[in-house]
């Protein structure tokens, strides 16, 4: 199983697939910025998003977007505020905010925002 840092220090991108993001790692998501849309509840399997963590992978449905890459234009991201699996999530040290940027071919660049980066709070 990678973890965020390997991730994003040697660059290991993702997938997606329509309104599918895979991820390389195990993580809690605890908020998603699509486009304009900020979303914070995970629990819907029809509307907003959800997202699984399964071996070595954490899986994102964005369920009212039917092809993620017709609506995420290369000059936009996907944001995530994002706490790996086994570190706690109550504390703030350990939320991590990430971009994913949609590639051709199915890839997913991810990378880790700094400190200026605009994120809807």
């Amino acid at each position: 199983m990678k973890t965020l840092n390997e991730v994003i220090n040697n660059k290991t991108g993702g997938l997606h697939y329509g309104n599918r993001i895979l991820l390389p790692f195990e993580a809690e998501i605890l908020k998603a910025v699509i486009e304009n849309e900020i979303i914070t509840d995970f629990s819907s399997t029809d509307k907003g998003a959800c997202y699984k963590i399964h071996d070595g992978i954490t899986e994102i449905y964005f369920h009212d977007y039917k092809i993620l890459s017709e609506v995420v234009s290369e000059f936009e991201k996907i944001k995530l505020v994002v706490v790996e699996k086994g570190k706690d999530i109550f504390d703030f040290v350990n939320h991590r905010k990430i971009a994913l940027q949609i590639e051709e071919k199915h890839k997913l660049i991810i990378s880790e925002l700094n400190e200026d980066t605009l994120f809807i709070e």
